[in-house]
């Protein structure tokens, strides 16, 4: 299977995982975003969140979808060139629950975070 199968394999998946998304965005841009660096890519990440929030004020649904896919694009190409694998990062911190008080429902107070 060559790789412009793969990825239209991937993309027509109806329900892909964190890992599969991750291994996606590294095939499709892995090469410009080592050479753009963490610093060059945080600014398209904090560019992209800008726009949700625009979306998010303003913005259609489908504007609204958009945006989303386009930060967590931006945040998982952060990841891949901080070499983070974000399955592995999501289970051990989120994995036993709330990092606070370890509830799967948050019982923290208000007052602290989350």
């Amino acid at each position: 299977m060559n790789a412009k199968n793969e990825m239209n394999d991937a993309a027509n998946l109806s329900d892909i995982s964190m890992a599969d998304f991750q291994a996606l965005i590294r095939k499709m841009y892995y090469a410009k975003d080592a050479e753009r660096g963490i610093d060059g890519t945080f600014m398209w990440l904090l560019e992209e969140i800008g726009e949700l929030a625009a979306a998010l004020r303003s913005g259609t649904a489908t504007d609204r979808a958009e945006e989303f896919a386009d930060v967590l694009a931006w945040l998982v190409t952060i990841a891949n060139v901080a070499e983070v694998d974000l399955s592995n990062a999501i289970r051990d911190k989120y994995g036993s629950g709330c990092p606070g008080c370890r509830q799967y429902v948050c019982q923290c107070a208000d007052s602290e975070k989350p």
